[in-house]
């Protein structure tokens, strides 16, 4: 029997899943930030120690028993730090074939039943990526770079595009909207005047978290919240757009999975999405991954070893979900 190893590296959690050729998912770690940006490459290495570690004992394996691996890591973002995390990964000791890859590449392999196409991801940030059939092409945007390499559709993003519009009232530049209101509560701030100066000047700071709330005026009716959902939805589809092109995938038939917590927001981002892609890749099919992304660090682990995951993926993807369900209830 053989067995696989996958990661998924992230800036808040780090997993770890190991499972057999059948697809059968054998054991599981977890650990908080993993990304080398947030803590160090030692940080990085002390991670990944720790989380494979207790996927082994769960499995009841020894490292040497691994066949294949696949890590997804937040942070690599260039070909210049390959080898940084390589060596990062080195203290593992695995003795078998491995690949690594941005950890918005890993959602492909996860959530696309055919391994490859386009991710989106909007979630605190945003990010792009994008991989060819045969996976020698690879597809980006820059990667979380925001205004100045036009890839602002995270959630600070709307939430400053939202705040965009309360300006627009208070100048009459644009209509009244009930972001207004809602910032006031949010805030506390007496009028519209003192939640203007008080965000200009630091007395009040609208977070990331507050991107909830631009979903919720949505939901309302409220057309100036709808056209910030409207527009981030857009912008997401533009830099999805860019990857296609830049893979040739105009007239394929292919995936675009939608990662993130803001897709679950209001369909309406989707669906803007949506039809920014469709313009000019009209084959292109939306999925919202609905699976583990560690998912995908074992098939890039069954195919670096030779193995077709695709034979296996449902029962992967299943067992994977019956094993996380378990240990939450436990």
């Amino acid at each position: 029997m053989s067995y696989f190893l996958g990661v998924d590296v992230g800036g808040s959690k780090t997993h770890a899943v190991i499972a057999d050729e059948t697809g059968l998912a054998l054991g599981f770690g977890f650990a908080g930030p993993g990304s080398w940006e947030g803590v160090g490459y030692d940080g990085l290495t002390n991670t990944l120690v720790n989380i494979t570690q207790q996927a082994l004992a769960m499995a009841r394996l020894d490292m040497e028993q691994i066949s294949g691996a696949g890590f997804g890591l937040a942070g690599y973002d260039w070909p210049s730090q390959r080898q940084a995390h390589l060596d990062a990964i080195r203290p593992l000791k695995l003795h078998c074939p491995l690949e690594i890859v941005n950890d918005a590449t890993l959602g492909i392999l996860a959530g696309s039943a055919e391994g490859w196409g386009v991710s989106v991801v909007s979630g605190t940030g945003c990010n792009c990526r994008g991989w060819s059939r045969d996976h020698k092409r690879e597809g980006r945007m820059v990667g979380g770079a925001g205004y100045w390499s036009g890839e602002a559709a995270g959630a600070y993003d709307i939430v400053a595009r939202a705040m965009r519009a309360v300006t627009f009232e208070w100048t009459k530049r644009g209509p009244a909207t009930a972001l207004t209101q809602a910032f006031l509560e949010k805030t506390g701030a007496r009028d519209l005047d003192d939640l203007v100066e008080g965000t200009y000047v630091g007395r009040y700071f609208l977070d990331s978290s507050t991107v909830m709330m631009v979903f919720q005026v949505a939901a309302q009716g409220d057309q100036e919240a709808l056209d910030v959902i409207r527009w981030a939805g857009a912008q997401l589809g533009q830099m999805a757009c860019g990857v296609i092109h830049q893979l040739g995938l105009e007239d394929e038939v292919f995936d675009v999975v939608l990662i993130g917590s803001l897709f679950d927001g209001r369909p309406l981002m989707a669906e803007s999405l949506r039809e920014t892609v469709q313009r000019i890749a009209p084959k292109a099919r939306l999925v919202r991954l609905n699976v583990p992304p560690v998912v995908g660090g074992v098939i890039l682990g069954m195919q670096e070893a030779g193995l077709d995951p695709r034979p296996v993926r449902e029962k992967l993807v299943a067992t994977t979900k019956t094993l996380l369900q378990k240990l939450n209830e436990d």
